[in-house]
């Protein structure tokens, strides 16, 4: 679940039993939002259902928020916590090809697990496309390996990038997802849809 320094506390099983509670959690926060339905999930890209953009921005401000105060209260290190290394084309290409794959089927791969653990079959399909790709991706690599891992950028951070703390790139995070929080519900009145 993450670095937390009170391990003569919790003790590593403890902490990925939390870690699994919380990912029911989450799930069930998912698909009581809606995260099930692909309409709703497709609705953000054409203006009529921003409730993906709110939900994920609010829950990135608050998980943001608790690991600043963590680390205020010295519960965690943040100097502990793995980032994935960039590698900037592989994200772009990668990002182009998720993008493409949410707006033709609905989901994105959370998603359409959500959608899936209540039944809905078109989410199947979905993952089933999904492996596809994983199959293809990894027995393919040594064809893309090199745009794979071209133009390596390490582990930067936003806030280092553009030369902020962490408390000053958090404030501006937060007043950037207010921000969209008004521009999603001009869009939500701009192109409204009755029923999906």
């Amino acid at each position: 679940m993450g670095p937390l320094i009170v391990y003569e506390y919790i003790s590593e099983n403890t902490n990925l039993l939390m870690a699994f509670i919380i990912g029911i959690a989450f799930g069930f926060v998912l698909e009581r939002s809606g995260f099930s339905s692909s309409r709703k999930l497709a609705g953000m890209f054409y203006g009529y259902d921003t409730t993906v953009l709110k939900v994920f921005f609010t829950a990135a401000i608050v998980a943001m928020l608790g690991l600043l105060f963590f680390s205020l209260f010295g519960w965690i290190d943040l100097s502990l916590i793995y980032i994935n290394p960039t590698f900037l084309w592989s994200a772009i290409v990668g990002g182009a090809i998720m993008g493409a794959g949410f707006i033709l089927g609905g989901f994105c791969p959370g998603t359409a697990f959500c959608a899936l653990s209540i039944g809905k079959l078109d989410a199947l399909t979905f993952i089933g496309g999904l492996v596809i790709g994983v199959v293809i991706f990894t027995e393919g690599f040594p064809l893309w390996e090199e745009l794979f891992y071209a133009e390596n950028m390490g582990t930067p951070t936003i806030n280092n990038l553009l030369g902020l703390s962490r408390g000053a790139f958090g404030l501006i995070l937060i007043l950037a997802a207010f921000g969209m929080f008004f521009i999603g519900e001009w869009a939500e009145r701009k192109f409204p849809r009755e029923e999906y």
